[in-house]
Protein backbone atom coordinates (compact mmCIF):
# COMPACT_ATOMS: atom_id res chain seq x y z
CA UNK A 1 0.00 0.00 0.00
CA UNK A 2 2.71 2.48 0.57
CA UNK A 3 3.93 1.92 -2.75
CA UNK A 4 0.82 2.80 -3.84
CA UNK A 5 0.59 5.85 -1.42
CA UNK A 6 3.48 7.32 -2.32
CA UNK A 7 4.87 9.04 -5.56
CA UNK A 8 8.30 6.99 -5.69
CA UNK A 9 9.95 4.77 -3.31
CA UNK A 10 13.10 2.39 -2.79
CA UNK A 11 12.91 -0.97 -2.82
CA UNK A 12 13.82 -0.96 0.97
CA UNK A 13 11.36 0.78 3.51
CA UNK A 14 8.74 0.52 6.15
CA UNK A 15 6.18 2.68 7.69
CA UNK A 16 4.50 2.25 10.69
CA UNK A 17 0.80 2.32 10.56
CA UNK A 18 -1.07 5.06 10.74
CA UNK A 19 0.37 7.52 8.47
CA UNK A 20 -1.19 10.66 7.75
CA UNK A 21 -0.90 12.49 3.71
CA UNK A 22 -2.35 15.40 1.94
CA UNK A 23 -2.13 13.52 -1.26
CA UNK A 24 1.05 11.10 -1.23
CA UNK A 25 2.12 11.23 -4.41
CA UNK A 26 3.92 14.17 -3.75
CA UNK A 27 6.28 12.39 -1.58
CA UNK A 28 9.25 10.40 -2.50
CA UNK A 29 11.11 8.37 -0.38
CA UNK A 30 14.62 6.44 -1.16
CA UNK A 31 16.03 3.69 0.14
CA UNK A 32 16.26 1.70 3.65
CA UNK A 33 13.54 4.42 4.69
CA UNK A 34 11.77 3.82 7.98
CA UNK A 35 9.03 5.80 9.60
CA UNK A 36 7.37 5.34 13.04
CA UNK A 37 3.92 5.76 13.74
CA UNK A 38 1.76 8.53 13.11
CA UNK A 39 3.51 10.62 10.66
CA UNK A 40 2.21 13.26 8.89
CA UNK A 41 2.55 14.24 5.28
CA UNK A 42 1.32 17.33 4.12
CA UNK A 43 2.28 17.39 0.69
CA UNK A 44 1.12 20.07 -1.20
CA UNK A 45 4.42 20.66 -2.78
CA UNK A 46 7.33 18.22 -2.98
CA UNK A 47 8.61 16.18 -0.35
CA UNK A 48 11.91 14.36 -1.21
CA UNK A 49 13.44 11.98 1.48
CA UNK A 50 16.59 10.47 0.70
CA UNK A 51 18.40 7.28 1.72
CA UNK A 52 18.45 6.01 5.09
CA UNK A 53 16.20 8.41 6.48
CA UNK A 54 14.56 7.64 9.81
CA UNK A 55 11.26 9.62 10.92
CA UNK A 56 10.46 9.20 14.98
CA UNK A 57 6.62 9.05 15.53
CA UNK A 58 4.19 11.39 15.32
CA UNK A 59 6.90 13.31 12.83
CA UNK A 60 5.48 16.28 10.76
CA UNK A 61 6.09 17.16 7.39
CA UNK A 62 4.20 20.27 6.37
CA UNK A 63 4.91 21.80 3.00
CA UNK A 64 1.34 24.14 2.77
CA UNK A 65 1.55 27.42 4.78
CA UNK A 66 -1.46 30.42 4.86
CA UNK A 67 -0.30 34.36 4.18
CA UNK A 68 0.32 36.04 7.53
CA UNK A 69 -2.25 38.87 6.86
CA UNK A 70 -6.18 37.72 8.42
CA UNK A 71 -7.72 39.76 5.50
CA UNK A 72 -6.04 37.64 2.62
CA UNK A 73 -5.91 34.47 4.72
CA UNK A 74 -9.44 34.51 5.25
CA UNK A 75 -11.47 36.28 2.15
CA UNK A 76 -9.37 34.57 -0.56
CA UNK A 77 -8.33 31.70 1.34
CA UNK A 78 -4.97 31.47 -0.06
CA UNK A 79 -2.87 28.96 0.74
CA UNK A 80 1.38 28.30 -0.49
CA UNK A 81 3.53 25.06 -0.58
CA UNK A 82 7.11 25.23 -0.82
CA UNK A 83 9.20 21.60 -1.26
CA UNK A 84 10.89 20.29 1.75
CA UNK A 85 13.99 18.19 0.91
CA UNK A 86 15.74 15.47 3.35
CA UNK A 87 19.03 14.24 2.42
CA UNK A 88 20.78 11.16 3.01
CA UNK A 89 21.25 9.48 6.74
CA UNK A 90 18.70 12.15 8.18
CA UNK A 91 17.52 11.14 11.45
CA UNK A 92 14.12 13.15 13.00
CA UNK A 93 13.44 12.26 16.56
CA UNK A 94 9.72 11.92 17.96
CA UNK A 95 7.31 14.96 17.75
CA UNK A 96 9.84 16.91 15.16
CA UNK A 97 7.94 19.17 12.69
CA UNK A 98 9.53 20.35 9.14
CA UNK A 99 7.89 23.23 7.76
CA UNK A 100 7.39 24.85 4.37
CA UNK A 101 11.18 25.42 2.30
CA UNK A 102 13.21 23.59 4.51
CA UNK A 103 15.88 21.50 3.62
CA UNK A 104 17.69 19.15 6.46
CA UNK A 105 21.65 18.32 5.50
CA UNK A 106 23.36 14.71 5.21
CA UNK A 107 23.75 13.27 8.27
CA UNK A 108 21.80 15.61 10.18
CA UNK A 109 20.06 14.92 13.93
CA UNK A 110 16.52 17.22 14.54
CA UNK A 111 15.51 16.40 18.24
CA UNK A 112 12.58 15.16 19.60
CA UNK A 113 9.89 17.91 19.38
CA UNK A 114 11.91 20.54 17.51
CA UNK A 115 10.40 22.79 15.05
CA UNK A 116 12.46 23.18 12.27
CA UNK A 117 12.02 26.59 10.38
CA UNK A 118 15.06 26.95 8.30
CA UNK A 119 17.56 24.82 6.85
CA UNK A 120 20.07 22.70 9.00
CA UNK A 121 23.39 22.23 7.37
CA UNK A 122 24.67 18.80 6.72
CA UNK A 123 26.66 16.60 9.55
CA UNK A 124 24.33 19.15 12.72
CA UNK A 125 22.35 18.14 15.71
CA UNK A 126 19.74 20.94 15.73
CA UNK A 127 17.00 21.16 18.48
CA UNK A 128 14.03 23.24 19.73
CA UNK A 129 11.29 25.77 19.15
CA UNK A 130 12.94 27.31 16.74
CA UNK A 131 15.09 24.77 16.01
CA UNK A 132 18.99 25.55 16.17
CA UNK A 133 22.09 23.90 16.00
CA UNK A 134 23.95 22.45 19.15
CA UNK A 135 26.46 20.55 17.75
CA UNK A 136 28.65 19.86 14.43
CA UNK A 137 29.01 15.92 14.28
CA UNK A 138 32.48 14.64 13.21
CA UNK A 139 35.43 11.94 13.58
CA UNK A 140 35.26 12.33 17.44
CA UNK A 141 31.17 11.06 17.13
CA UNK A 142 31.88 8.41 14.97
CA UNK A 143 35.06 7.05 17.12
CA UNK A 144 33.02 7.31 20.35
CA UNK A 145 29.89 4.89 18.77
CA UNK A 146 32.43 2.81 17.41
CA UNK A 147 33.68 1.90 20.99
Amino acid sequence: MVKQLFGKTGKNYYVTPPVYVDYGRHVSIGENFYANMDCIFLDVNRITIGNNVMLGPRVGLYTAGHPLDSQIRNEDQLEFGLPIVIEDNVWLGANSIVLPGVTIGKNAVIGSGAVVTKDIPADSVAVGNPAKVIKTLGEADRKYWQA
